[in-house]
């Protein structure tokens, strides 16, 4: 188990993806907005980002590299992992995904504005044996980067895994998410100092079974459970680590950004050290 620190943690919160036009129809953006100018825009009310997209397409160094010049250098970036080394794994040639990964990130890590790279695995990955040697060798193989690892099959939520992810000093993600009996459980363990990691994917129980994502992460979170979140899970995690990284991934209807907002006055509230829009 990781000590307290003496200091808590800097919080940053933020959502999971930011160019949605949805949101403009919410209001969250304002109309006309078009979606070169919405990250821009994003940032003037977050201070960090989850990419959405390097998971679905190998991220691209100029890419990235033109991301972060539109916000300031204080803005951090969490890249989520190429879906070619979480979802469709093992491939006979993932490491070299993994290195294209790892060229794809570098001008956020040049920059000091990566904040953690996301392993998200779903829920197909459990803890068998060729799932565990990948994992480890995955993570040997993205030694270096600030690693956070999210495990949507319940079997993972062990003792030996847990002490293995701090030897390795990678974070273990805190997921919130419908109480499904084959889900990994909303637990809040700190496995590193260095930083947390907590998602919140909504608790739509009807949405998760459909399989539609639409309806999946249709969720408005209500105040008891956000004050809930933040005194059971939150709080202790800030006294274990030097910083936090919270999104919200309840896109629809943009109810991600108005449920982040929310959390970071719950969070002030509480006496955290809540980080600004990075303006």
């Amino acid at each position: 188990m990781v000590a307290e620190s003496n200091s808590p943690a800097r919080i940053l919160v933020g959502t999971g993806g930011y160019a949605y036009t949805e949101w403009v129809t919410a209001g969250f953006y304002a109309e006309g907005t078009p979606t070169a100018a919405m990250l821009e825009r994003y940032a003037r009310r977050f201070p960090a980002v989850e990419l959405n997209t390097t998971g679905y397409r190998m991220p691209r160094a100029d890419s990235l590299d033109r991301q972060r010049r539109q916000v300031s250098p204080e803005f951090r970036f969490a890249a989520k992992l190429n879906r070619a080394l979480t979802h469709e794994v093992p491939t006979p040639r993932w490491r070299d995904a993994a290195a294209r990964y790892r060229e794809g990130v570098a001008p956020l890590v040049q920059a000091g504005q990566l904040a953690a790279v996301l392993a998200a695995f779903p829920l197909t990955f459990d803890r068998s044996e060729p799932h565990r040697r990948y994992l480890s060798e995955l993570l040997d193989a993205l030694a270096g980067l600030p690693l956070a690892v999210e495990f949507r099959h319940r079997s993972w939520a062990s003792d030996r895994v847990f002490a293995e992810l701090e030897r390795r000093q990678v974070a273990l993600v805190a997921v919130d998410a419908p109480p499904l009996p084959e889900l990994f459980p909303p637990l809040a363990i700190a496995t590193t100092p260095a930083f947390f990691y907590a998602r919140f994917h909504g608790r739509n129980l009807r949405g998760w079974r459909s399989g539609n994502l639409g309806l999946q992460f249709d969720y408005r979170y209500s105040d008891d459970e956000l004050q809930r979140w933040a005194a059971e899970r939150i709080v202790p995690l800030s006294r274990r680590a030097r910083c936090g990284f919270i999104f919200f991934g309840n896109h629809v209807r943009a109810q991600a950004p108005a449920d982040a907002r929310r959390f970071m006055a719950v969070l002030a509230g509480c006496g955290l050290d809540v980080v600004p829009p990075a303006v």
